[in-house]
């Protein structure tokens, strides 16, 4: 069973930055593909970005290429999601999820049955 505990969120003036940390145990992160999904009041969960297992290829949802990147130190055993140039609709909570045997789509959004964080908090607003 892998557990995942998300760290990093708080409140952040827009055009400001956040890192959110999820960190893995029970399992070897190289293993697993693990994405990252928020989800704001009144609104679906969405996928925002998923790494794979192995060669550890990244992808994202469009509204946050280019300033979200997601990262992994195995020897942390923990996935990081570094936020940059964020924006009031990025406010939400966000959650990671890891799986063995789906897969981290194209889109960002990781597809599987998946163990899931409890999220960490995140908002935007001057």
């Amino acid at each position: 069973q892998v557990q995942l505990v998300e760290s990093g969120g708080g409140l952040v003036q827009p055009g400001g930055s956040l890192r959110l940390s999820c960190a893995a145990s029970g399992f070897s992160l190289n293993a697993l593909d693990i994405g990252w999904f928020r989800q704001a009041p009144g609104s679906e969960r969405e996928g925002v970005s998923c790494i794979s297992s192995g060669g550890g290829a990244t992808n994202y949802r469009d509204s946050v290429k280019g300033r979200f990147t997601i990262s992994r130190d195995s020897a942390k055993s923990t996935v990081f999601l570094q936020m940059n140039s964020l924006r009031p609709e990025d406010t939400a909570v966000y959650l990671c999820a890891a799986t063995r045997r789906g897969y981290c789509s194209t889109s960002g959004r990781l597809v599987g049955d998946a163990s899931w964080g409890q999220g960490t908090q995140v908002t935007v607003s001057s």
